[in-house]
Order: C-alpha cells, then sequence, then structure tokens
C-alpha cells in the first residue's frame, strides 16, 4: 500500500493527520532518505515508506530545490506502520541505531540542512516519547544529540525516481549500524 504513484511526477501532498484507518505515521529525517526508506521498509510492521520532503517553507518542493538549501526542508521518510505489530518506540530504537545524531546537519558525506537528523512528530504523545527516547539514548553517545523533535506538517513525496532508490538501483546506502 504506497502512498506513492508510479508515474514519474511527484504524489500529493499527505497532512500529518492522514493515516490510514487503523494505522499510524511516524516521520524520520537522518540524512540520505535512501537508506532511511530501505532500513524502515525491512520492519516487520512497517506497511510503507516514502521518500520525501518536511519542515520547510515551500510547497511541492523539487530535489533541486531542497538540495540548495533554501527550502528549509528535510529529507525525510513518511513511514506508515501497523502499532498493533510495531511500536512508535521500536521505531525511534531502529532510527538511533542507523545514523549519527550527534552531527548537525550532516550524515557521511552528505552535507546540508536537508540532511539533519529529525523526528517529526504526528501526536503529544510521539512527542513524549521522542523526548524521552533522545534522554535515554544520549548515554550511548560521547557528543550530545543534536536531533530535532518538531511538530510535523506536509509531507511532501520525492520525485518517483528516489522512491525505493536502493531496491531498484543495488546501490548502497550512506548509512552505517550504530551498534
Amino acid at each position: 500500500m504506497s502512498l506513492f504513484g508510479r508515474d514519474t511526477g511527484q504524489a500529493p501532498a499527505v497532512e500529518p493527520g492522514d493515516a490510514p484507518e487503523g494505522l499510524a505515521f511516524a516521520t524520520f529525517a537522518a540524512g540520505c532518505f535512501w537508506g532511511v526508506e530501505e532500513f524502515f521498509l525491512a520492519i516487520p510492521g512497517v506497511v510503507d515508506a516514502v521518500s520525501g520532503y518536511t519542515g520547510g517553507s515551500k510547497d511541492a518542493p523539487s530535489y533541486a530545490q531542497v538540495c540548495s538549501g533554501r527550502t528549509g526542508h528535510a529529507e525525510a521518510v513518511l513511514v506508515t506502520f501497523d502499532p498493533k505489530v510495531i511500536s512508535y518506540e521500536q521505531l525511534l530504537e531502529e532510527f538511533w541505531r542507523h545514523h549519527d545524531p550527534t552531527t548537525a546537519n550532516r550524515q557521511g558525506p552528505d552535507v546540508g540542512t536537508q540532511y539533519r537528523s529529525a523526528v517529526f512528530v504526528h501526536d503529544a504523545e510521539q512527542e513524549r516519547v521522542a523526548e524521552e527516547s533522545i534522554q535515554k539514548h544520549q548515554e550511548r553517545f560521547s557528543r550530545p544529540i543534536v536531533t530535532e523533535v518538531t511538530k510535523a506538517s506536509t509531507f511532501w513525496p520525492a520525485e518517483a525516481y528516489h522512491q525505493r532508490y536502493v531496491e531498484r538501483t543495488g546501490h548502497g546506502a550512506c548509512h552505517v549500524a550504530n551498534w
């Protein structure tokens, strides 16, 4: 069940409260969205993961616009999950495991505000759990966690060629496991 169409353009915007009945959304930014999408898709209970842009000021931004650093968007992944199978807390565990949350505006070779570490929360409970998770995981790192916890806003799916990129091309991703 993908929110993304198979055409060559971009799928329609997704609003924070638009999760299908019985499912929930979680939105994470952890550098290049290709690898983030790949590791979330492999988790049982994740129904879909869509690469896209959120947290910025421009409607329907393109990849080139986001990469310019002038839109304020982050490359992010909208995860649709079944909370009866996997919890939001478990998704956060994967998030921490697959990127370095102590580097501001950078993951591996990717540098810029679009590659920041962020959790875009869809409700007050997700915000509470995300903040607690930061405190829990801080002891694992010698530097402060700089991950933003921000209210989810409109999510703009990226262009078709970004969706399932690692799966389609076989090219690796920039992410490494932290533990």
